[in-house]
């Protein structure tokens, strides 16, 4: 993680807190994802909701991610309303790093009382290239 990952990790974190903040827990998800989205727009962010990235291997593809958001092309978030987070939220979110070729993804949970938030890091290449669609 560079720099520039850093800083723009330090504005979405805000722009989280704020959101949290406002609305507390006790929401779906999908309310989370739309403040979230607004905040980060109003900010002056480029916020991509739901992205689909197709896997492909050897000319076939697998499957596909289904992405919450993307911030700026450089930061994916996975939005959790749940209990805690736990290890398999952390290891969805380190796929979509290998599938985009980012490093960054911060998984977000917006159910406890204070913004639970946890950072993955890829640091290596992704090992397929990723195919977006809207």
């Amino acid at each position: 993680m560079n720099l520039i990952e850093q800083e723009l990790s330090d504005r979405v974190l805000n722009a989280a807190i704020e959101v949290h903040r406002a609305l507390g827990p006790g929401f779906l998800e999908k309310i989370y994802e739309t403040a979230l989205t607004h905040e980060l727009t109003k900010r002056g962010h480029k916020v991509e909701r739901q992205k689909t990235v197709t896997i492909v291997y050897d000319g076939q593809i697998l499957g596909e991610h289904r992405l919450d958001l993307i911030i700026d092309g450089r930061i994916i978030l996975e939005l959790k309303a749940c209990k805690a987070i736990e290890d398999i939220h952390l290891a969805t979110a380190r796929s979509y790093l290998k599938a985009t070729g980012c490093k960054l993804a911060l998984v977000l949970n917006f159910a406890e009382a204070r913004l639970a938030i946890k950072r993955v890091v890829l640091d290596s290449a992704p090992s397929v290239l990723p195919r977006f669609r809207d």
